[in-house]
């Protein structure tokens, strides 16, 4: 699990004050680095070595608002893992309350956007850090 603090920026609020609904697939992309570069999965080095990892699948539960200026812990988590694909979840809460919850699926695929299995040693580093 990966734990992310962000503070609530002005630009993140919607006319109400509250986090536009949408910010939070983006952080739940910030959250989603951070767990990948802490693991030893960046992005970066996937696309080096030729694969993407694109997001087909979102869901975004909301239970109350952020609000400007709120500090928000993200915590992300690997929860399923396939021979081509992974899931993250998602809690997003303020001062210890419950205020989102999502997921994410990611198929591995080459650059022409095709389906691919996990190289051995990508799949063992998830498998390794996956919770359930």
């Amino acid at each position: 699990m990966n734990v992310l603090h962000l503070r609530i920026a002005y630009a993140d609020t919607d006319q109400m004050g509250m986090v536009y609904y949408g910010n939070y697939l983006t952080f739940f992309e910030r959250g989603r680095a951070e767990l990948l570069r802490d693991i030893g999965f960046e992005y970066k080095t996937i696309e080096k070595r030729g694969f993407y990892f694109p997001v087909i699948y979102a869901e975004c539960k909301y239970l109350a608002p952020a609000k400007y200026d709120d500090v928000i812990t993200i915590e992300t988590r690997l929860t399923e893992v396939t021979a081509a694909s992974t899931t993250c979840s998602y809690k997003v809460k303020c001062d210890g309350k419950l205020l989102v919850t999502g997921k994410t699926k990611h198929p591995f695929v080459n650059k022409m956007m095709r389906p691919v299995r996990f190289p051995e040693d990508i799949k063992e580093l998830i498998e390794k850090h996956l919770e359930k």
